[in-house]
């Protein structure tokens, strides 16, 4: 076995940190020292909760690659790292018993990684790895080549709607800000709970989004709002800013097309009324975090009085893609209504909890099939939706409404996405002909590009 090709990959996400990541990959280091092995021991699958690859029940995953095989092993103890470096880095063999299993497999089947897919596989303490997945390309084609207006214009067409609660079309509200005739704006990233796995494990997409978004508007300044005992995600979203001032992706006069543009951390208190944009605000001005009348609309007069764009993390880092692969590529995902991808947690009595990202239009009863099963009898699964309001229903039924902008039509906010799933046998909260059944479902997802990879989605 060549040596020198070994890449090894450690979960040191929340998740993988707290199985114990972080002494996986000193004792890897350690015995690959010893042994004189000269292989590349990287920092992989940064999310929350959920670890490496959104499969947290079987943290601390590990990815061996040689010679472009990969060898992923579940549920990996420190004690456990001496034999892997002896028997499969030394050995070439890998060790059966430890590898992941069919759930692994099918836990990942169903789902279309395009906003997580450098999760896991990029080290997101290094620029540079962003980079070479083509980070930045996408921001200096937008200011290079296009017209703020272009740029809006783009958002538009690709159909993205806010990840962070009703689902609004970015490009609309992107566009109503623009139109103001006050020269100060500002453009606000909300980094919230379900967001952490983003900000965790790919901080530059989010930081290129917000870029971008900003020249798009005019801002002159952006915001992160995020709470500080997220102590990771600050870290690391502090660290890609410094990265990026230094490489001159923030600052003054970007790539030579006269756009000023900084990003400034806001730390929110622990109040969920903080997750309201104008809450939120009100919290970054210094005051008490409660919401504002509407109208106006923060696209009118939001921060400090000024016309504000407020959107989440996830809906951020969309936006490198769309303006990179093109508004087309991005709207043939999902539905007619609802484009792309959506990111949900799923958590509960359950074989497989973690995190999946899925296309627009997948069934609540797709989507969850592969991972939700009870963890002792296997029996068909009730779930909560744990978006307000919240709502139960048995995953079995033909008529459970698909994962759509019917959701957030009637009442139930997908953007706020998780799945509580339980065997309870009781009667569901809602009846089957209220909220839950009387969405409309959507049609089927289109045929999806190829997921992604280092050379697929993000290379522009």
């Amino acid at each position: 076995m060549a040596t020198d090709t070994i890449d090894i990959k450690v979960c040191l996400g929340t998740s993988g940190n707290a199985a114990g990541g972080e002494e996986v990959l000193r004792l890897f280091k350690h015995h690959v020292s010893e042994q004189g092995i000269e292989a590349q021991v990287g920092k992989r699958c940064e999310y929350t909760k959920v670890g490496c690859r959104g499969f947290c029940s079987k943290d601390v995953l590990v990815d061996v690659i040689a010679n472009g095989s990969r060898t992923t092993y579940q549920s990996v103890r420190p004690i456990m790292v001496e034999r892997i470096v002896r028997e499969h880095l030394l050995g070439g063999t890998p060790i059966a018993e430890w590898t992941t299993k069919e759930d692994y497999a099918a836990f990942n089947a169903k789902q279309y990684k395009i906003v997580l897919g450098p999760c896991g596989d990029i080290d997101p303490e290094s620029i540079d790895d962003y980079l070479k997945m083509n980070g930045y390309r996408a921001a200096r084609k937008a200011m290079t080549k296009m017209t703020p207006d272009a740029v809006v214009d783009g958002v538009a067409k690709s159909g993205l709607r806010g990840r962070g609660g009703s689902g609004f079309l970015t490009g609309e509200k992107w566009r109503t800000c623009r139109s103001q005739p006050e020269r100060t704006k500002y453009i606000i990233c909300n980094v919230g709970e379900v967001n952490r796995s983003l900000a965790e494990g790919n901080p530059h997409s989010i930081i290129e989004g917000l870029l971008i978004g900003g020249y798009a508007i005019g801002a002159v300044k952006g915001y992160i709002y995020i709470r500080e005992r997220y102590h990771l995600s600050v870290e690391r979203l502090r660290s890609a800013i410094t990265q990026a001032r230094e490489r001159q992706f923030l600052g003054k006069n970007l790539f030579g097309s006269g756009f000023d543009f900084d990003i400034e951390f806001s730390f929110g208190t622990e109040a969920f009324i903080c997750g309201e944009e104008t809450a939120l605000m009100e919290s970054i001005e210094g005051k008490r975090a409660m919401p504002r009348v509407r109208p106006p609309f923060p696209a009118f007069e939001g921060l400090y009085g000024k016309p504000t764009v407020i959107n989440n993390a996830e809906t951020f880092s969309n936006i490198p893609l769309i303006i990179g692969m093109g508004a087309d590529w991005y709207a043939s995902i999902g539905t007619e209504e609802s484009k792309g991808t959506k990111v949900f947690t799923l958590s509960g009595k359950v074989r497989n909890n973690g995190l999946v990202e899925i296309p627009m239009g997948m069934s609540a009863r797709s989507s969850t099939a592969s991972g939700a099963a009870s963890k002792e009898t296997g029996r068909s699964r009730r779930c909560r939706w744990a978006g307000p309001p919240a709502a139960s229903s048995p995953c079995p039924s033909s008529t459970w409404a698909s994962i759509t902008r019917a959701c957030a039509r009637s009442g139930a906010s997908w953007a706020r996405a998780a799945w509580w799933c339980s065997t309870r046998t009781t009667a569901s909260s809602r009846s089957p002909g209220s909220t839950w059944s009387s969405c409309s479902a959507s049609p089927a997802a289109s045929a999806r590009p190829a997921a992604w990879a280092p050379s697929g989605c993000w290379s522009f």
